[in-house]
Formats: structure tokens, sequence, C-alpha cells
């Protein structure tokens, strides 16, 4: 089971933390990752980070603004949200993958998802 949360209203600008926690899958042997859905929008992968954490991937409109953390004893993945714009308003979902390495972000390779929290960044 995924449980995200962290979710809210906030100005442009501002800053929030979405939390994953994870139980019920051996969170060491899994990639994570954070994907958004916007209204009238497919859903995007926003950031992910391989299962040791070594690596990790952000698509480019939230690069040097978005951090992804993941941590093992806490069988939690974080993803820090800084400068927040309107167009990062959806409804974020955390979800993990159990694919080989080097598919860590490949968004159709994310097969557990957990329900989702609403960020909503007004102007």
């Amino acid at each position: 089971q995924l449980q995200a949360s962290g979710g809210g209203l906030v100005q442009a600008g501002d800053s929030l933390r979405l939390s994953c926690a994870v139980t019920g899958l051996a969170f060491r042997n899994y990639h994570m990752g954070w994907f958004r859905q916007a209204p009238g929008k497919e859903r995007e992968l926003v950031s992910a980070i391989s299962r040791s954490a070594l690596s990790t991937y952000y698509v480019d409109s939230v690069k040097g603004r978005f951090t992804i953390s993941k941590h093992n004893a806490e069988k939690t993945v974080y993803l820090q949200m800084n400068t927040l714009k309107p167009e990062d308003t959806a409804v974020y979902y955390c979800a993990a993958s159990s694919a080989v390495y080097s598919a860590y972000a490949h968004p159709s390779m994310y097969g557990y998802w957990g329900m989702g929290t609403q960020v909503t960044v007004s102007s």
C-alpha cells in the first residue's frame, strides 16, 4: 500500500513536501516515482528515484525546483517542491516499480499506485 500526503493549497512561490509511506512491499527493492495529473491533461512522470537512490529523474518543468528522496529505513519517499507555480496544480500520485535498474524512469513500468494528493497553487 502506498499512502501519499502533504498536498494543499498554497500561493505561487511557496513550498510543499509530499510524502509517500509504503507498506506491504520490500521498499528498498523498488524504484519510486511521483506522477501528476492536471484536469484535462495526461498523467506525467514528474520525478523518479532508483531503488538504490543513486539515480534520479526530473521532468524538465520541475528541474531545479523539486527534489525527490528515498528513505529506506522509513519506507518513505518524499518530493520537496519549491518555488511552486500555478502550472504545478494537479493531483500527485506516488508509485512503485520493480523494473530493472535502467528502467527506473520509464512511466509504464510503475505498477503499484497510491491514492493521490491534491496540490493547488494560486497565482
